[in-house]
């Protein structure tokens, strides 16, 4: 019977949003598994090192890094390898591999066909005598493995570096490039046509691809078959998962009544798309939940489902999971559903601002689904695709293009970034690109003189966004279905809730009372970046105006001169960066005329309670404590946050706290632990929810 791939595989969308289907991006940053051009520098980085070659007695912790590394020593030499024989016994498994040259032995003769025509194809196997055989030997209870034979004397000619790598063991159509192939192909562009567009996107010259034309060829048609033989099979089997992933959600709501999950069906009555999001991560949206990014970087091979992922910082910096979606489709009725879902989940209140990749699908169901809510594409998602676009197109101009882009982030009002916009366009020749054409229709979305004011909670940085890609890699751990996924979701989620946070002493810089008041208040991230403003803010000088306003400017930097406005009866300073606006934080300027004022502390007003210590996720089991005989570990939550807060103000006392914590922690460990085990009274169980 024929069996259908094992693995759920997600991948990075390469579907580009200007809209034309033959139009492919790979952002910038992706692992080198998926870039031909890195592998093709692998490969030379990798031929002009010198290796060790193999010799008798050299040991491996496996047969497997044997295999790896006689095969890497192979690829030097100019030859590939194959495994011929293992042997096995009842005690060892396999104890001996035997690894061969790829021309090793002779082809068996094989009968013509009578009235046929026949392709007699010439065997590459000439008795080739070089080979590496190994030996498994066992030593209290560790496993190794020996060379026992091994000769490098080939009876033909070894091959040169571009040669070599045409060998059929080092020709692999990457993932990335699978999925590229299938839609041309679906597209009707023939073989050699789809080998010359991977060329042009790639940036190399003709016969440098990793594999060969027939290779692709090759693929496809055997794709085509399986196709044909597994559509059925895998029809079925999505149907199977997604039932189960229900099943997953529907016990976990009679575990959790806090988790929320909807799904809806089409006209056949089959499973459309999924939502679900957990108690803990509904609690945490509404301390903050006022900047949300919405991810759909990835999506599913073997499903054919679009992820959707929606994510948030809390107030130590770290990527919080607020809920998630997975949808068949992106029509504009499906990405309805999914945010009017998650705000339903989120008892009804909208973010202040969204951030989210560059798609117009997704900026219109935002205008249709949250209205009033700021949408936000950051610099992070722009910047990603800009090298797809125009690094093959501009050639050796792409980094002057580079540079010219970049200033666009510096440029303080919309006239002159549409001034400068023009200059750049014309320069490159660009006129009509349909990319620039893109971008400058969500100009709003994104130019910094659009979008400044706009909260964002520090979210906008590519510390965040690679953040994010880490905790996404996590979920994504070799899924084998759509409820082991659900179930890796769930850790993730969980772990990033309750992250352990570091207890460390924040030293400070200036010295000045502002800066000892805010360590005592904010998490030791909000105190970082307003301390490195504060450090800052001492290279600045204020010249007052008539109307009490003051102009911010730098000791050595002629322009950039900021506006701040000051109101002294109300305590109210606006700064024309507003960077408060942007990140919760006073900027530089604004905290210079608090220092110029003599105030030993900022008013309590410029401490936003997402960055405060008292705002951090209460410790629990996942899904809250909410039992009467619970009281005891809100206290003790209390008590440990005031420690902290308390213990960071000077190094002795993070010292002496760190010491004698684990002392006393370890004497009451040992005390309870000689204490009976059951008096008769149901001890509170943390393990799971009271109200499940």
């Amino acid at each position: 019977m024929a069996s259908i791939p094992s693995k759920n595989v997600w991948i990075r969308r390469q579907q580009c949003p200007c809209g034309d289907w033959k139009c492919y991006v790979s952002c910038e940053g992706e692992g080198e598994e998926t870039s031909v051009a890195a592998e093709l520098v692998k490969s030379e980085r990798v031929s002009s090192e010198a290796m060790v070659s193999p010799y008798v007695g050299m040991v491996f912790k496996n047969d497997t890094d044997a295999f790896e590394y006689y095969g890497n020593f192979a690829r030097r030499n100019g030859f590939s390898i194959r495994k011929e024989r293992s042997r096995l016994s009842p005690q060892l498994g396999v104890y001996k591999r035997d690894f061969v040259c790829y021309r090793s032995g002779f082809a068996p003769a094989k009968k013509k066909p009578i009235g046929e025509n026949h392709r007699d194809r010439k065997s590459v196997r000439c008795g080739c005598d070089a080979k590496m055989y190994l030996s498994k030997e066992v030593s209290e209870g560790v496993a190794q493995w020996f060379v026992v034979q091994f000769s490098n004397v080939h009876n033909h000619e070894l091959l040169e570096d571009d040669q070599v790598r045409l060998l059929p063991a080092y020709r692999k159509i990457h993932e990335a490039d699978q999925e590229r192939i299938l839609l041309l192909s679906k597209a009707g562009f023939p073989i050699h046509r789809i080998v010359k567009v991977l060329e042009l996107e790639k940036g190399i010259h003709g016969g440098q691809l990793p594999f060969l034309e027939r290779d692709v060829r090759n693929f496809v048609q055997n794709r085509k078959k399986i196709v044909q033989e597994h559509d059925a099979l895998l029809n079925e089997k999505r149907e199977i998962d997604t039932i189960e992933l229900l099943e997953a959600c529907k016990a976990t709501k009679e575990s959790d009544e806090e988790f929320v999950y909807d799904f809806t069906v089409d006209a056949n009555d089959k499973v459309e798309h999924v939502a679900w999001s957990y108690g803990d991560s509904v609690n945490a949206y509404d301390m903050f939940g006022d900047v949300v990014y919405f991810d759909t970087t990835y999506s599913s091979i073997t499903y054919g489902l679009l992820l959707g992922v929606w994510l948030g910082i809390d107030n130590h910096g770290r990527t919080i999971f607020f809920g998630c979606v997975l949808l068949q489709d992106e029509t504009p009725r499906s990405l309805a559903w999914a945010f009017q879902t998650f705000i339903r989940f989120m008892r009804g209140t909208l973010p202040q601002t969204i951030l989210t990749d560059l798609d117009p699908g997704l900026r219109d169901a935002i205008r249709s689904e949250l209205p009033g809510t700021k949408h936000v594409i950051s610099r992070w998602n722009i910047l990603s695709k800009v090298s797809s676009w125009f690094s093959l197109y501009l050639g050796p101009r792409y980094a002057e293009f580079k540079s010219e882009f970049d200033l666009l982030y510096s440029v303080e009002s919309s006239e002159d970034f549409e001034i400068r916009w023009d200059q750049m366009v014309s320069m490159f020749g660009l006129v009509s690109d349909k990319h620039l054409d893109l971008l400058f229709s969500f100009r709003e979305y994104w130019v910094p003189s659009c979008i400044r004011g706009c909260l964002l909670a520090q979210m906008a940085t590519s510390a965040y966004f690679k953040a994010v890609d880490t905790f996404l890699k996590g979920v994504f751990n070799a899924q084998t279905c759509l409820r082991s996924f659900f179930e890796q979701v769930g850790i993730s989620a969980n772990f990033q809730s309750h992250e352990h946070q570091e207890m460390q002493y924040l030293q400070l810089k200036t010295n000045i009372p502002i800066e000892e008041h805010a360590r005592s208040i904010l998490t030791p991230f909000a105190f970082n970046a307003l301390q490195h403003e504060l450090v800052l803010a001492m290279q600045y000088a204020a010249s007052e105006m008539a109307d009490g306003s003051y102009l911010i400017h730098h000791f050595k930097k002629m322009d950039g001169e900021r506006l701040v406005m000051w109101i002294e009866d109300s305590e109210q300073i606006h700064c024309s960066c507003k960077e408060f606006e942007s990140s919760g934080m006073l900027c530089r300027h604004a905290l210079r005329i608090f220092i110029i004022k003599n105030y030993f502390q900022l008013p309590d007003k410029y401490y936003l309670s997402r960055w405060r210590r008292e705002s951090s996720l209460a410790l629990s089991d996942g899904h809250g404590i909410e039992s009467n005989d619970g009281h005891w570990f809100h206290e003790y939550q209390r008590l440990t946050e005031t420690l902290f807060a308390e213990s960071s103000i000077t190094k002795e006392r993070s010292e002496h706290v760190h010491r004698e914590l684990m002392k006393e922690i370890t004497r009451l460990l040992n005390e309870i632990r000689r204490m009976p085990e059951s008096d008769g009274v149901a001890a509170m169980d943390l393990t799971e929810s009271p109200n499940g």
